[in-house]
């Protein structure tokens, strides 16, 4: 259950669009590192008291392990003004009211009500959040200035806010615009659904190509079916659906501790495997050597019911190096760097090459 405290503010430490972190003291205990989200909270200033939620510090979770700051009391921010009638976190205590993309009162709702095509634009989808820079990568390398959405689903966390790498990538022209879509919120768009986040992604913001990603936070519990990237399926059957054209970037992984992981990881085999029932486009990287052949058996069996798309790697890890520094950017996935588990970013950057061949 929720972890309470009271804090008090001591400094800023860095601040991205739509997110503060601070360092607090806690019962005099600290600098613990805590989060805020002004517009849901107003902006902390050094010397205030915050109410925290403490549970993911107590538990020192890797992503998400903050201190959260749910309110200033002695500051409240102003109330909201102007059209919007989505609530989303609903019946939470930080339930926020947003304008979404397909409702009434927006300026685009025409455009989107009667929508349903996504005219063959091609949807790259993968497992984890982590793999939205180097698919960008991949992709830009072989075709730049691409108008790129991403399109974030709300399995993993609900703030679009809470990623660096959406602001980084967009302040770097990586990535045009963020629409966030179900629970999930504080993209450049909202959407009731991933259906219509999609459309509007190719209507309203004219995406060349769509990225489909949880945010941060994949949640798993090592069972077949308990793990929040079943999404990846999901989102295949939405972009089929909308005619666009699903391309699956497969979560592979030569460095990760867990055994499910290594190779080509359960949470692909089971989202594109038994989740999607539409086809795909399963893009399956030529690594080369024994891990490389490893991978491209046990990718064979998705073949059963998608298209396999064999891409070279070849280059790839340079531009990846470039993007990094050009991005300012650290590639990372579960706390693994980019040489400390190539292949996981080599595959995901051949699934934006092979998108690229799409346009």
């Amino acid at each position: 259950m929720i972890r309470w405290r009271k804090g008090t503010v001591e400094s800023v430490r860095r601040e991205w669009p739509g997110a503060v972190e601070l360092d607090v003291t806690i019962g005099g205990d600290g600098p613990h590192r805590a989060l805020a989200y002004p517009a849901l909270v107003g902006r902390p200033e050094p010397g205030d008291t915050v109410l925290l939620n403490t549970t993911a510090l107590a538990m020192g979770l890797g992503t998400g392990g903050y201190a959260m700051v749910v309110a200033v009391p002695d500051r409240l921010p102003p109330d909201p003004t102007g059209p919007g009638h989505l609530v989303k976190a609903r019946y939470t205590p930080l339930q926020a009211t947003v304008l979404g993309a397909d409702e009434q009162d927006s300026p685009h709702h025409a455009l989107l009500r009667d929508a349903d095509s996504l005219h063959g634009t091609p949807v790259i989808v993968a497992d984890l959040h982590s793999a939205l820079p180097p698919i960008l990568a991949g992709l830009l390398a072989a075709r730049p200035g691409t108008r790129t959405v991403y399109v974030m689903p709300d399995g993993g966390a609900l703030p679009s806010w809470f990623s660096m790498s959406i602001a980084r990538l967009k302040d770097a022209g990586a990535l045009t615009a963020t629409v966030t879509t179900g629970q999930a919120f504080g993209g450049d768009l909202e959407a009731v659904t991933v259906h219509t986040g999609l459309l509007a992604a190719h209507l309203v913001l004219n995406a060349d190509v769509i990225v489909l990603a949880q945010g941060p936070g994949n949640l798993g519990t090592g069972t077949r079916w308990g793990f929040s990237g079943v999404t990846a399926g999901e989102a295949v059957n939405a972009a089929a659906v909308l005619s666009g054209r699903p391309v699956g970037s497969l979560r592979v992984s030569e460095g990760d501790l867990r055994e499910r992981h290594i190779g080509v990881s359960h949470h692909s085999l089971t989202a594109y495997g038994r989740v999607a029932l539409a086809r795909a486009q399963i893009v399956v990287p030529e690594l080369g050597g024994e891990f490389g052949t490893r991978v491209a058996a046990e990718a064979a069996p998705l073949g059963d019911r998608h298209d396999l798309v064999p891409v070279t790697v070849d280059g790839l890890h340079e531009e990846l190096r470039a993007a990094e520094k050009d991005w300012g950017l650290r590639l990372s996935t579960m706390g693994r760097r980019l040489d400390q588990d190539l292949p996981y970013f080599l595959t995901a950057a051949a699934a934006g090459r092979h998108a690229a061949t799409l346009l």
